[in-house]
């Protein structure tokens, strides 16, 4: 489920309320109050045995007694009546409920199911939605609906705010009624039995009331089913975050310098990013996020302009915007010379803009409108420390017309307290974000710029790689399956080494050896120098035992150092296994360390790591961590946020590294992870990256018995839906949509005639702007698939289909080239989609076209569509697929 029947619980036309009671403080008294205070219009059913009337309404002593169906029931009894309770409501047609109580985590009976499992069981059947348990309820104050026991109601707005925590929850509100900020929606998650962040994000990201989504998340449960609507809301509008528990729990017993690095705060870091949301660290920070939401401006750029009438003011916002990562806008000569004409000999002239102390109105009003007019100027920081000129009210009200009006984005700063706090009132009476210190101010401003990064990464393709090999699958699941066979949890170095050149991944020649003669005999056989290292698995990190010696020169130098190994490793490490791998000495003198992993995260699952490697790998704490599936972008995305990434650019005569190899090993990574679910860790420590390429000089890997369920929170590319078909007289390649079609699916879409594109948007088009190109190609193959068919290296055809959330229906559109229509294209790509959408479970696909598109309308009524005629010569098509 997803956002079926979802209307009910967040727009009902009728309600119950099972458990009320006018005993002070009962829970269900509390919400009566709530409904009947905020002012919904709809029937309100109070249900309780016990009592014939409460606040002079009638009570109904049951769920079947009730005069008519409630859209909605808010539930107030003991965790053991619930279950059936939902069994009545489901069988009397409600299709939502909210759980307030608490404690369904307790079984029914001894050895047997939870109270929430059963809740569950008994609203399946009927589709019933739940929210909670556990939870404080819910608000939708245009709607008059405060189904929740929090005190106080929210005004209406375009604010959306989900929470797992209650006591947050009632904060908000709080924060909310001071600061008139109203809310679309306030939603209590709870304990997310049923209704969960996935599914509120569905629902919020197309509701129209709804300008901006906040969030506090204390878990996620399901991440794939999170990550794709949280991709999806984003695309559309601001989603905010605030996530409890930064600590690295992974770390604790991680085995590997991967599984000890990605902890997961960072992993859910990489998600937010990847999603295109933005996380704050603190309750604050999501308050002002709230505070610069609620009345959106266009974001322009991320040059800063602040005007103050106090030079230290400014200075210190200055000094954060600095610290912060933020740009201070380069004030060009024509607005210095604009802002000199109105301003004291004495102001500052430069950024900030330090109008002196004395400032009457008039300087604030022609600073920022001189400001906001300025090319070289994306936003403005309006900043007020009291004085006894001028009051503070008079300023803002006189600069409130001017914000108010920008096309860009201005946050206030009013410095102080009680002296500026009519300034403050004003600017808050006209929904004008404000702050009172200028390190919140700029760190909101940092706040909206983290957020664009984001969005402007959701829009990136990258450019079209060259031909890759394609990796021996077939031997790397088969080495991998051969460890578990033996029981082994670990790869030995060769075994690592061969899955690692299995996936095209440089590596040293290794061979392994039982005893020091052995080793003596393989290192002639390479060739001098070699490497010698331990082989053992009681023995996780060689250096630590002294498991590694370099540059060995002859037989006789292998056969005493291996010697001398077996003695410290059997003194370190009492009863361990012993052998050996000798491997060629890799002389890249000046080459960097790098470390490149997998770990699995107990939300996301797999995850790519990258950062400065080596012995020394947790002390440098240098890494990122990224989720796969990774394209080129989002590795060079990956390698800029560490620390040595400057290094591998060159620096002092040290040329760069050859970072196309660089990004070739972390998608190969990627690709592993993506294929192998039997590989839990992945430690290359390091891999020697220099001028000449890369090589993994040291590998470890950590393999178990791959579960069932999806493990992936982002659904990699489909290769298994490739196909090659003939097609006159043509082989084509028909596959799914890459993020590296861009270029492809713009030259495809620029060589069409005008009205093969007004068939296919409903009215011609010269061109298909690049975010949106982005929009078609960086798609989400959980709930979106797009098929091309490709004639070489062109696009000749394409065929979309994007899923509702509950995969109910499926809306379809194709466009074929001009010199490939009439010859059974549309009808392979058609065949395609449906083979997919069928497979998947897809309920109906639907298909909107003109009345004047002749082929499209051949094509639906050769698969048997219904065809209807529609306003404005649209046409619908639908096709029922179960």
């Amino acid at each position: 489920m997803t956002i079926r029947n979802l209307d009910a619980l967040f727009a009902p036309r009728s309600l119950a309320v099972i458990g009320v009671s006018e005993r002070p403080g009962s829970l269900g008294g509390i919400v009566l109050a709530n409904l009947e205070q905020a002012g919904f219009a709809g029937p309100i059913w109070p249900v309780n045995h016990r009592h014939r009337t409460v606040h002079g309404r009638e009570v109904f002593a049951d769920v079947p007694s009730l005069p008519g169906v409630p859209d909605l029931a808010v539930i107030c009894t003991p965790p053991r009546s619930i279950p059936g309770l939902i069994e009545q409501l489901g069988q009397k047609g409600t299709r939502a409920a909210i759980v307030l109580s608490a404690g369904l985590k307790e079984p029914m009976a001894e050895g047997g199911p939870t109270i929430e499992q059963l809740v569950l069981d008994a609203a399946r059947p009927h589709l019933l939605r739940v929210l909670g348990p556990n939870c404080i309820g819910l608000l939708v104050p245009r709607l008059g609906l405060n189904a929740s026991f929090a005190p106080g109601n929210a005004k209406a707005g375009s604010l959306a705010f989900v929470t797992q925590s209650g006591a947050l929850a009632t904060a908000m509100l709080d924060w909310g009624a001071g600061r008139q900020i109203g809310f679309s929606h306030f939603i209590s998650l709870g304990d997310s039995a049923d209704v969960d962040f996935g599914d509120v994000l569905d629902y919020l990201a197309s509701d129209g009331h709804t300008s901006a989504i906040l969030m506090y998340v204390e878990s996620i449960k399901h991440a794939r089913k999170f990550m794709s609507a949280a991709r999806a809301a984003a695309r559309v509008k601001p989603v905010i975050l605030v996530k409890a528990g930064r600590a690295p729990e992974g770390a604790k017993a991680a085995a590997s310098h991967t599984g000890a690095l990605a902890g997961s705060d960072a992993v859910f870091d990489a998600a937010v990013e990847r999603a295109g949301m933005l996380r704050v660290d603190t309750l604050e920070a999501l308050f002002d996020a709230a505070e610069t939401l609620a009345h959106p401006r266009a974001w322009h750029g991320e040059r800063l302009a602040i005007v103050t009438n106090g030079g230290g003011a400014g200075v210190l916002a200055a000094d954060a915007l600095s610290l912060g990562g933020g740009k201070l806008a380069q004030l060009s000569e024509a607005t210095l010379a604009k802002l000199d004409a109105a301003l004291p000999p004495t102001w500052s002239k430069g950024n900030p803009v330090d109008i002196i102390g004395d400032a009457p109105v008039e300087r604030y009003t022609h600073s920022l409108r001189v400001l906001l007019d300025a090319p070289e100027v994306d936003g403005v920081l309006f900043m007020h420390a009291p004085t006894a000129i001028v009051p503070a009210a008079d300023i803002a009200g006189a600069c409130a017309p001017v914000v108010k009006n920008a096309s860009k984005p201005v946050l206030s700063c009013w410095v102080g307290g009680v002296a500026v706090g009519g300034g403050y009132k004003v600017f808050a009476q006209n929904g004008l974000p404000c702050f009172r210190t200028p390190e919140r101010a700029v760190s909101a401003w940092l706040q909206l710029q983290d957020y664009h990064r984001h969005q402007q990464a959701l829009l990136e393709l990258p450019d079209a790689p060259p031909e890759a090999v394609q990796p021996d699958r077939r031997a790397a699941r088969a080495l991998v399956r051969g460890a578990l066979a033996e029981g082994r949890e670990w790869l030995d170095e060769a075994q690592a080494k061969a899955l690692l050149a299995a996936y095209g991944i440089p590596t040293v020649q290794t061979v392994t050896a039982r005893d020091a003669g052995e080793a003596a005999d393989a290192a002639v056989r390479i060739g001098f120098p070699v490497a010698l290292k331990v082989l053992s698995p009681q023995v996780l990190h060689k250096s630590d035992v002294g498991g590694v010696v370099l540059d060995l020169q002859s037989h006789e130098e292998v056969r005493q150092a291996a010697v001398r190994m077996l003695e410290r490793v059997t003194r370190e490490v009492p009863g361990a296994q012993m052998g050996y791998t000798v491997q060629a000495m890799a002389r890249r003198p000046g080459a960097h360390e790098l470390i490149v992993g997998i770990a699995s995260d107990p939300a996301f699952g797999p995850v790519i790591l990258f950062g400065h490697g080596g012995t020394a790998v947790e002390l440098r704490n240098d890494r990122a961590v990224g989720l796969p599936p990774l394209n080129a972008n989002l590795a060079e995305s990956l390698i800029s946020r560490t620390r040595i990434a400057p290094l591998l650019a060159g620096y002092r005569g040290r040329p760069p590294v050859q970072r196309e190899a660089l990004v070739d090993a972390l998608l190969k990574v990627s690709e592993l992870a993506c294929d192998i679910a039997e590989v839990a860790e992945l430690d290359i420590n390091p891999l020697l990256a220099d001028s000449h390429g890369v090589l993994a000089l040291d590998a470890r890997i950590r393999v178990r018995c791959a579960t069932g369920g999806s493990r992936l929170a982002l659904r990699p590319y489909p290769s298994g839906l490739e196909e090659s078909v003939a097609l006159d007289g043509h082989t084509l390649k028909l596959r799914p949509i890459r993020p590296e079609d861009g270029a492809r699916l713009t030259a495809f879409y620029a060589q069409a005639a005008p009205g093969d594109m007004r068939m296919r948007f409903f009215h011609v088009r010269r061109d298909i702007p690049a975010a949106e190109v982005a929009r078609y190609t960086l798609i989400d193959y959980e709930r979106e698939m797009a098929f091309v068919a490709l004639d070489g290296d062109r696009i000749v055809g394409e065929a979309r289909a994007l899923c509702d959330p509950d995969n109910t229906t499926a809306e379809f559109a194709t466009q074929i080239a001009g010199d490939w229509q009439h010859k059974g294209l549309g009808s392979k790509l058609l065949a395609k989609t449906l083979d997919y959408l069928r497979e998947r479970g897809t309920g109906e696909l639907v298909a909107y076209t003109l009345r004047e598109n002749d082929g499209m309308l051949a094509l639906g009524r050769e698969i048997g569509c219904t065809v209807k005629s529609g306003p404005e010569d649209l046409v619908t098509m639908t096709l029922k697929l179960r």
